[in-house]
């Protein structure tokens, strides 16, 4: 029997939750690994099927585990925040060479899929960004992005058709673009970005991204949401970017003015 304080015992549902933890940190349950089932808890610890729910939810208000419809609960496994620079020098918009270095810098193994490239009309959000008329062609260039093997963030970025249309035929390859997009534009076709503007904003995973990130499915762990718009030197749009980052996993690092240089710390703050 546990007591608290020595004075009374412990609610069933809390003992229950209490030995499970042990269990989780000292790493008898695995990170991943899917409890047993309500049926055999019950077995196991002589409880009433509420009893076990009431400690499994005890657990998942911890983030000690999660539940997945139709799978079971499993123990969470335990993330190490990244920290990206959201302020770089004018032609850094994340690509690829800029995320990969950033991540390796840091210790981490980074790896992004092959872009899925379309071509569409651009939504109101879209073309509002980008000053074009609704409805407008863009291309879109979609990415997943990971970091130790864990889903890290999602980016989608969209250029305006006209781009193609001078004869930036690269965007239109379902290929990664090797120098960086912004390098492809500004050296080939003069095109340079000058600066960026970022808007944040933190919003329930949409219907696709829980599967993806791995995330709980009743919408407590957020995203953020980063827009980046790009501006060449005559102040027009050349580049919309949308980076979804999950909360659990993801740090921003904004610098001002003269900051030291300093060796990042093993996925913390440097």
């Amino acid at each position: 029997m546990i007591l608290l304080g020595g004075l009374m015992p412990a609610p069933m549902y809390r003992q229950i939750a209490d030995d499970l933890r042990q269990k989780i940190e000292s790493g008898e349950l695995e990170p991943a690994t899917r409890l047993p089932t309500e049926i055999e808890l019950m077995e196991q610890y002589n409880a009433s099927r509420n009893t076990i729910r009431d400690a499994i939810r005890l657990l998942s208000t911890r983030d000690l585990v999660e539940t997945r419809m139709g799978q079971g609960t499993f123990v969470v496994r335990r993330l190490n925040p990244f920290v990206t620079t959201l302020t770089r020098e004018p032609g850094d918009v994340g690509d690829d060479p800029v995320y990969l270095a950033e991540v390796e810098a840091g210790g981490r193994r980074p790896y992004s899929t092959r872009p899925r490239v379309e071509v569409h009309q651009a939504s109101v959000a879209v073309a509002d960004a980008l000053r074009i008329e609704p409805g407008g062609q863009v291309v879109s260039r979609h990415q997943q992005r990971f970091i130790d093997d864990m889903p890290w963030s999602l980016q989608t970025s969209y250029y305006p058709m006209a781009l193609v249309e001078n004869g930036a035929l690269r965007l239109l390859q379902a290929v990664n673009i090797e120098e960086g997009a912004m390098a492809y534009l500004g050296e080939h076709f003069g095109i340079k970005q000058v600066g960026y503007r970022d808007t944040i904003a933190v919003r329930t995973p949409d219907e696709n991204e829980p599967g993806f990130f791995r995330l709980p499915s009743d919408g407590r762990i957020g995203v953020f949401e980063v827009y980046r718009v790009g501006f060449d030197e005559s102040g027009d749009r050349i580049r919309l970017t949308i980076t979804a980052y999950p909360t659990d996993r993801n740090r921003f690092r904004v610098l001002v003015g003269k900051v030291p240089d300093r060796a990042p710390r093993h996925g913390g703050e440097s």
